[in-house]
């Protein structure tokens, strides 16, 4: 399958460059890789241009609206997408790609880890993470930092989706919207990304408590609008 990898970008100078790096360094290659940069204030427009990928700006400032830019540019048939703090291993690509074309899915999440974490530890803690919210949803979690969906699903729920990122988790709010119209989320345990701690660290509030509420929340929403 032809792919899309698709980044948002926001004031990522520290990053960007190792993960735009491990994009490049693929055994199977991304047929496009589009960075978009979301008003950075720092280096991370100039780093981006350093490399041979597709930079676009996008004013309109949100994690939201720059997922949506760059995913409604993309040319090929599948989109990948990971975060601007992630490193993605060599096979990723190809992976990613003989995943869907083995699997009847939609859409694919992997494992992430964090830098400097117990991998095997890691690894469990994030799979009962997302078997649990697989309960709760009815259907995998797309994870930001290491997921996938095909152009086609993207299409369906495009008009559908939520912008206001004052009540949704953009990456959950996709999984809703394609487990809505019954789509397929499928889960490669074996395929992870590695990103950093930084929302553990400098944002454990958001990241334990309100994640799982907002969570909550959002499904209880879905379900009184059916």
């Amino acid at each position: 399958m032809r792919t899309s990898i698709v980044i948002a970008a926001y004031n990522e100078e520290k990053y960007i460059e190792s993960c735009i790096k491990s994009l490049l360094n693929q055994t199977v290659p991304a047929d496009e890789i589009i960075v978009v940069n979301n008003n950075s204030t720092d280096n991370t427009e100039d780093i981006i241009r350093k490399y041979p990928v597709t930079l676009i700006n996008e004013e309109n400032q949100g994690i939201i609206p720059a997922r949506n830019t760059g995913f409604d540019l993309a040319k090929y048939e599948l989109i990948l997408r990971t975060d601007a703090d992630t490193i993605v291993p060599s096979d990723w690509v190809g992976r990613m790609s003989t995943f869907f074309e083995n699997n009847k899915c939609d859409a694919v999440v992997g494992t992430v880890l964090y830098f400097d974490s117990l991998a095997k530890v890691n690894k469990q803690i994030y799979s009962n993470y997302l078997e649990g919210i697989k309960h709760i949803l009815g259907s995998y979690p797309l994870i930001g930092p290491n997921m996938a969906l095909t152009s086609e699903i993207w299409k369906k729920i495009r008009k559908i989706i939520c912008t206001d990122e004052k009540i949704v988790h953009e990456d959950v709010d996709l999984s809703i919207q394609i487990n809505e119209i019954n789509g397929e989320i499928m889960y490669d345990k074996n395929n992870c990304t590695v990103t950093s701690k930084r929302r553990i660290i400098y944002q454990p509030k958001s990241f334990f408590l309100e994640y799982s509420h907002r969570l909550l929340k959002m499904k209880l929403a879905h379900l009184k609008h059916r």
